[in-house]
């Protein structure tokens, strides 16, 4: 599994991240398959992108051929997201349902 961020994982599994000076975030995850395989441009532009527009983690799973996006929903919208990594050069193709 390739997991780009810097986020340290949390122990629990809330939503919401409050932090002292500073507002309430809530993030939300979304989960897409994808066709080809991301190369070392597209993995490039995924970490751009996460510095620029409030993407929190982009986690691949090429077994199952899915990325899962951890986002700020206050910022981005699920539509935003895919829109953003198809601009990075992923072959995103249907999301999935989170149980």
């Amino acid at each position: 599994m390739l997991y780009i961020g810097f986020v340290p994982r949390r122990r629990d599994r809330s939503n919401l991240i409050i932090q002292k000076g500073f507002h309430t975030m809530t993030y939300l995850e979304v989960v897409f398959r994808y066709g080809a395989a991301p190369g070392e441009n597209e993995l490039r532009a995924i970490d751009s992108m996460r510095e620029v527009y409030g993407v929190r983690r982009v986690q691949f799973n090429p077994k199952e051929q899915t990325v899962r996006v951890e986002f700020d929903a206050s910022r981005l919208k699920q539509d935003a997201v895919a829109r953003l990594l198809r601009q990075a050069g992923i072959d995103i193709r249907e999301p999935l349902a989170l149980a």
